[in-house]
């Protein structure tokens, strides 16, 4: 009888079909939302972003096969993802509604807020075209697709089965500290891109503090990342994917340091580093959201586990 108290409900038994289903599902919009945004870095350096001139159709066709070349299709198929992506999205809502009894209060809401950004996302995209990539609609598309990503997968990693071990400390804040820190990082980035800060700076010194400004910020990025990787080493009793994701996180931040120099030296010339430096980015992101999600869960629930054992102690 005290054995099961000891541990929260959510923990110990098997998640619901819907739950399980919708938790796989969520994964997928994730992983399919990561690919969208390297395609969406790959359409920007190779200067694709105008390519199709009119929105939301190519040419004024679904399909613009007549003019279609490597730089329509990069623009079309961004497209096309983000229309599948929105789909989803609105099947994702509408599934967490429909099954709302079975799944978790919260769900329906944060899938509902997600298909609020998704259709954000759309007009955003929507305005880069109409306004021929002005730069601030550009990096708001980007900040965007990121919180969305995120959104994602903070969805998933709350879904998922987990067991409390209860020696997470301060790596939830601290957790959460970095993922904001490289969040306004990537915007950074993003606006650097956007404005082609980089180019500008080498070429006429000028928009050298935006540029300046992104490389400032690898400092505290890379120290709130380090810090997590330090601290979970320093964490014997940490559970094991914790420790996985603080781990991946560090990896993720010296990858991303090695695309960074190599693509400030090469002066933005090798479209496949400028990429990777993104979706590399975007990925370190969500890695600390993930790390983040488990960690807050895994405080709660000890705390919880803390709350119910003298009272399992005193009905025994």
């Amino acid at each position: 009888m005290a054995e099961s108290v000891l541990y929260p409900s959510d923990t110990t038994q098997e998640p619901s079909q819907p739950k399980d289903r919708i938790r796989r599902f969520v994964w997928k919009i994730a992983i399919a939302t990561l690919l969208l945004m390297a395609v969406g870095s790959a359409t920007r350096v190779m200067n694709a972003g105008l390519a199709c001139p009119d929105w939301p159709l190519c040419y004024g066709q679904l399909v613009p096969s007549q003019q279609m070349n490597l730089q329509v299709f990069l623009e079309w198929f961004h497209r096309l993802d983000a229309a599948l992506i929105g789909l989803s999205a609105i099947a994702l809502s509408g599934l967490s509604w429909w099954y709302r009894r079975s799944l978790p209060n919260w769900l329906p809401w944060a899938s509902t807020f997600a298909l609020g950004l998704i259709i954000f996302q759309g007009v955003l995209g929507g305005l880069t075209v109409t306004q021929l990539l002005r730069f601030d609609i550009v990096t708001a598309h980007l900040g965007c697709a990121l919180l969305f990503f995120n959104t994602m997968l903070v969805i998933g990693t709350a879904l998922m089965p987990y067991q409390a071990t209860g020696a997470v400390g301060k790596l939830p804040w601290v957790g959460l500290t970095a993922a904001i820190i490289v969040y306004v990082q990537s915007l950074l980035g993003g606006l650097v891109g956007s404005q082609w800060a980089l180019h500008q700076c080498f070429g006429g010194y000028q928009l050298c503090a935006v540029m300046n400004s992104h490389i400032a910020g690898v400092v505290p990025a890379t120290l709130a990342t380090l810090a997590i990787v330090f601290m979970a080493w320093r964490t014997p009793a940490l559970h094991p994917t914790l420790r996985g994701l603080a781990n991946l996180a560090g990896g993720l931040v010296v990858l991303q340091i090695i695309l960074g120099v190599a693509t400030f030296w090469l002066h933005l010339q090798v479209e496949v580093l400028t990429v990777s430096h993104q979706a590399v980015g975007a990925a370190l992101l969500g890695t600390l959201v993930a790390f983040t999600v488990l960690a807050l869960r895994d405080r709660a629930n000890a705390s919880e586990i803390n709350s119910i054992i003298p009272d399992a102690a005193a009905a025994s």
